[in-house]
């Protein structure tokens, strides 16, 4: 059986591997997307939803995973000088690190302003900064912060006016 793994942005838990076969710890910012995802797969055994900030949980857990993904989700939105070296020290010796987002928008560099209301309940509009970069720095950054093996991409869309998918797989040393 596979070790823990937890996913960073669990959001509702659409990408929740069926049937679960490991503990799946996710971490969601939106207090109504976790509870959704509570009631959705409250018969997944091993599957946990935590309402928290995925930094603040890295920072305080001690016990090392297999594996951690992020499905267009907390490596998005968190600044990667913070958040790759707790991935790092929260993975085991060979583990594995995956994040998918969208493709970087032409000429976007590091950290861009996003606004919008897609946060549930919520009036106005909220500015949030989303990190983006091509295949090639997510590689540098990752290398910088001890991964292996590092891997990074972008797929293109199935239609030419689509958004294509930054695809990216590192690991760390062991």
């Amino acid at each position: 059986m596979p070790g823990p793994g937890p996913r960073a942005g669990g959001g509702q838990g659409s990408s929740v591997p069926g049937p679960a076969r490991c503990r799946d710890d996710r971490r969601g910012l939106s207090a109504a997307q976790v509870e959704r995802a509570r009631r959705w797969w409250k018969d997944v055994p091993g599957l946990s939803f935590l309402h928290a900030d995925v930094c603040d949980y890295l920072a305080s857990n001690t016990a090392p995973y297999d594996a951690i993904y992020s499905v267009w989700g907390a490596v998005w939105f968190t600044d990667p000088e913070v958040l790759f070296p707790l991935l790092a020290k929260s993975l085991a010796p060979g583990g594995v690190f995956a994040f998918s987002q969208a493709e970087p928008s032409l000429g976007a560099y590091g950290p861009q302003p996003m606004r919008g209301k897609w946060l549930e309940g919520r009036e106005r509009e909220l500015t949030v900064l989303r990190w983006q970069y091509p295949p090639e720095a997510w590689a540098d950054l990752l290398k910088l912060h001890g991964f292996i093996g590092i891997e990074a991409q972008v797929r293109p869309a199935p239609d030419a006016e689509g958004l294509g998918t930054l695809l990216v797989r590192a690991q760390r040393p062991g």
